[in-house]
């Protein structure tokens, strides 16, 4: 009970001298200072490690979304030139002719 007592009465000690503690805290410090450097490294190290697996994850999410987005953009095209097509075949069933090369002007074809 006597080492309960004096760990009690040194902290309410340090409790009433907030420079007494400090001086000890500075103390403790120095005395582990390298160990603090070494943890304040590895913190480091890690954090940094995190932080470019979340950016791989992201640059992979990125390439996906790009792949769909030509995948899209091929399938969009298509269907143009199939509607271009398909548009420019109706017109030429017109008899005038009129509305095929009204057409062809604005596609900019010169056939």
């Amino acid at each position: 009970m006597s080492s309960s007592s004096s760990a009690t009465s040194s902290s309410a000690a340090a409790a009433q001298n907030p420079k007494k503690s400090m001086g000890t805290l500075m103390a403790n410090a120095k005395k582990h200072k390298h160990s603090f450097v070494q943890f304040f490294a590895m913190t480091g190290i890690l954090l940094l490690s995190v932080r470019s697996l979340g950016q791989k994850y992201r640059i992979h999410d990125l390439q996906e979304d790009t792949l769909a987005l030509r995948q899209e953009q091929e399938s969009l095209t298509e269907r143009m030139n199939k509607i271009k097509t398909s548009l420019l075949h109706e017109a030429s069933l017109e008899p005038t002719g009129l509305f095929a090369s009204r057409l062809r002007l604005l596609f900019g074809d010169e056939n």
